[in-house]
């Protein structure tokens, strides 16, 4: 057994599609419609990420989220930004932290995680 697909919530599923499809370099599986879509790695195989349609208040701590490594944590966090993502107020973050808490265009938590922190 594998985890296949993680499912998020989105009150604007197209706007939210965008976002990732930028962010991750995903595609749709299948076409898109205004309550759901899934995505998937355009270059092989690898965790989908679908997004379907959700009026839920957006958990200011979430308990599941996406963690996305890069070993150019300041350059992709700039580039997310440019896309739409936001700096989330996190007053949580330890001290030298490894890790940025963006936002994406829902409000839905992601943490940017510098695999060359150490």
């Amino acid at each position: 057994m594998h985890i296949g697909t993680v499912v998020m919530g989105a009150s604007d599923v197209p706007r939210a599609a965008a976002f990732w499809k930028a962010a991750l370099g995903y595609v749709e599986r299948e076409p898109l419609t205004d309550d759901w879509v899934v995505l998937v790695p355009a270059e092989g195989s690898g965790v989908g990420l679908a997004l379907g349609r959700s009026e839920s208040p957006v958990q200011e701590v979430p308990r599941l989220h996406l963690d996305l490594y890069t070993e150019e944590q300041d350059a992709e966090v700039a580039r997310l930004l440019t896309l739409g993502a936001a700096r989330a107020d996190w007053e949580l973050y330890p001290d030298d932290p490894d890790f940025v808490v963006l936002a994406d265009t829902e409000g839905n938590r992601f943490c940017v995680i510098d695999t060359a922190h150490g």
